[in-house]
């Protein structure tokens, strides 16, 4: 016959696993709050902040980092979903709130940590008044950043939106076009390869500095920083914000030595939204 344990004894085991256990986030996904907090990124700038995070900041906060890079928009979404990641680093929010009405995702945004301007390059002209008549911009295929980039264009005067077009323009919405451009829809990526081939490009800012193209000073056109409301910034499942290993990497992103280390390391191409 088994001895039954005292119900204090069992209260107090419980307790002491839950205390030095795991964190549950909202899919139910429970992993231990000691373990590498394991982070979804893209390589540039994403991927270059968090290393040094990681090498300068993490371990005398108590927090192992383990880095993923992707090299789409796609992969680090699923990965998150599927609880192969704690968190990504990799989006804005009107590309998240995209991602969550198309594909069901639970996710949960945290604070802004940095802006990537979205910038117009080419290898052929240096103005934008010298685009020639039909020639073809190439601009990212993501509804939101395609929408971005059709408003950077319109900015500059290189073509006109209908009025109220806002930030899910697309070129249905071009108005007037006097030069009769045309536009090519690419993959974000493919964006930097097709200046070989096209009169002009508008290129995310960490797929452009990932070719050595140095927004602030080669883009014939760029976003403002003051107000944009593209900024990157750290991407949970819903509930994760409650781990403090995620409590702990907000903190660090948003530190003075992150600030530091963004305005050196990019000048001016990569801004702080903090």
């Amino acid at each position: 016959m088994r001895r039954r344990l005292p119900s204090l004894i069992i209260a107090t085991l419980v307790l002491a696993l839950t205390a030095c256990g795991s964190g549950t986030d909202d899919t139910g996904t429970s992993t231990p709050t000691d373990a590498a907090l394991k982070v979804g990124v893209s390589p540039v700038p994403h991927g270059e902040i968090l290393t040094y995070v990681k090498d300068n900041l993490a371990e005398k906060a108590g927090l192992e980092l383990e880095i993923v890079e992707f090299t789409d928009y796609v992969q680090p979404n699923r990965a998150l979903a599927d609880g192969q990641l704690d968190a990504n680093y990799f989006q804005h929010v009107p590309y998240l709130d995209e991602e969550k009405a198309a594909k069901g995702y639970r996710f949960t945004a945290l604070k802004p940590v940095h802006i990537e301007p979205l910038g117009v390059y080419s290898k052929k002209v240096d103005s934008l008044t010298d685009l020639p008549a039909k020639g073809v911009v190439a601009l990212p295929n993501d509804p939101s950043n395609s929408g971005r980039a059709l408003n950077l264009l319109a900015e500059n005067g290189v073509i006109t939106l209908r009025e109220g077009a806002g930030v899910k323009a697309t070129t249905r919405d071009i108005v007037d076009n006097p030069k009769q451009l045309e536009f090519r829809e690419l993959e974000a990526a493919q964006l930097p390869r097709s200046l070989d081939d096209t009169a002009a490009a508008v290129i995310n800012g960490n797929y452009a500095i990932d070719a050595g193209l140095t927004p602030a000073t080669d883009a014939l056109a760029l976003e403002k920083g003051d107000g944009n409301p593209y900024a990157n910034l750290l991407v949970v499942r819903d509930g994760g914000d409650s781990d403090p290993r995620v409590r702990k990497l907000e903190e660090l992103l948003h530190s003075a030595e992150v600030k530091t280390f963004i305005g050196e390391r990019y000048k001016g191409s990569v801004a702080t939204a903090f």
